[in-house]
């Protein structure tokens, strides 16, 4: 999935160590903080950091991402518990594959 949108295979292996990976810029690692305090449970979005996302982000835009991040974890919660399979969106690039 992520690379027919344009972004590299690397790029998305490389996701769970966002905040160190030079592959992200910073508007994007401050996103995925964000998607993690919202999806980990105990973390929580301060005040400091909601000022840090309207850096990158209008009002309407945050209420957007708000709702797609929550929307994806309702998502993986109702398909975990039905035991509904990953559709497998993303697929690494075999090799031989140009």
């Amino acid at each position: 999935m992520g690379s027919s949108l344009g972004v590299s295979d690397e790029k998305i292996l490389a996701l769970a160590e966002y905040a160190t990976s030079p592959l992200y810029r910073q508007v994007e690692r401050v996103t995925l903080e964000y998607a993690d305090m919202m999806t980990i449970t105990g973390r929580e979005v301060s005040d400091e950091f909601f000022a840090l996302l309207r850096q990158f982000y209008t009002d309407d835009e945050l209420v957007e991402l708000t709702e797609i991040i929550a929307w994806e974890n309702a998502s993986s919660k109702f398909n975990r518990a039905l035991r509904i399979p990953s559709q497998h969106l993303w697929k690494r690039k075999d090799s031989g594959e140009s």
